[in-house]
């Protein structure tokens, strides 16, 4: 055999992609013969140079499977390196003594690199993550009548067709129809014009944070020095009274009319002396 393995190529922006197309446009084809004798040097022998030839003549068809799926927005480069890689891993698996072109053996493989591609990079949160979502993925826009929300019947047929349920179907729609959003607002947007909230002003949850908690601890800490500085310049009477009435433990105050039977005096004392005590613990605290 004569075929030789030309230089690596780059599907970057080092050599320009319409260089590479052209490149391996012009790949010499490989007849069936040639394709299992290089197969089988490499299935044999892992003969590196011919699993290189057997890659280098099928890139084309990587390309040719690349350009269907232009559609979801993401670089036609990008797209061909992922099928390259699905190429590379069907040559891998080939077996030269079955009856079948390494093409045919090749697509699957091809594809689905490509997909997952699709899934990982068409949104910055994945749209499919179950098997059903991903088969839906790939066959929504193509199987819809029309733009727009799809109406009932045609989720019942859609999901008919593909063997999936209708909740499945309008979820996947949703997902699809949906646009991304910043996880944080710019700063420099002017809050009058904002039209939503970010994640991140919704899902923020601080309540563990180290720092919080200290701040809550000290400020409880102060607080209660505060009341025990207030409460120590009370007589005992006022200081059971402004207890009772403010700071029980179950939360329910005693009504004065309880505590003017307690001590023997009328409810309006007791509301003389509450209101008084509470001056008192005003000033302890103010000073």
């Amino acid at each position: 055999m004569t075929q030789t393995l030309p230089i690596a190529l780059d599907v970057g922006p080092a050599q320009g992609l319409s260089r590479y197309l052209q490149a391996i446009n012009e790949a010499p084809m490989l007849s069936e013969q040639e394709e299992k004798d290089l197969a089988r040097r490499y299935s044999e022998g892992e003969d590196l140079e011919a699993a290189r030839l057997l890659v280098f003549s099928h890139l084309r068809y990587v390309a040719s499977i690349a350009r269907g799926f232009t559609g979801y927005g993401l670089p036609l480069a990008d797209l061909i390196q992922e099928g390259n890689v699905g190429l590379m891993k069907a040559v891998k698996r080939f077996d030269p003594g079955r009856d079948v072109r390494l093409v045919s053996f090749a697509v699957h493989w091809i594809k689905a690199e490509i997909y997952e591609y699709v899934v990982r990079n068409w949104r910055m949160v994945k749209v499919a993550t179950t098997k059903a979502q991903r088969k839906l993925f790939f066959n929504l826009r193509k199987n819809r009548n029309r733009l727009g929300w799809m109406k009932q019947d045609e989720i019942d047929v859609m999901a008919e067709d593909l063997n999936v349920d209708t909740l499945t179907v309008r979820e996947m729609e949703g997902r699809m129809t949906g646009a991304d959003i910043a996880f944080d607002v710019d700063a420099t947007d002017d809050d009058d014009e904002k039209t939503f909230w970010a994640p991140s002003e919704t899902l923020g949850d601080y309540s563990a944070d180290p720092g919080t908690l200290t701040l809550k601890a000290d400020e409880a800490r102060v607080r209660q020095q505060q009341l025990d500085t207030a409460l120590a310049v009370l007589d005992e009477r006022s200081r059971d009274i402004i207890q009772s009435r403010w700071l029980a433990e179950s939360g329910k105050k005693t009504t004065l009319g309880v505590l003017a039977e307690q001590y023997g005096v009328s409810a309006e004392r007791i509301r003389q002396i509450e209101k008084r005590a509470l001056k008192q613990m005003y000033s302890a605290v103010s000073t």
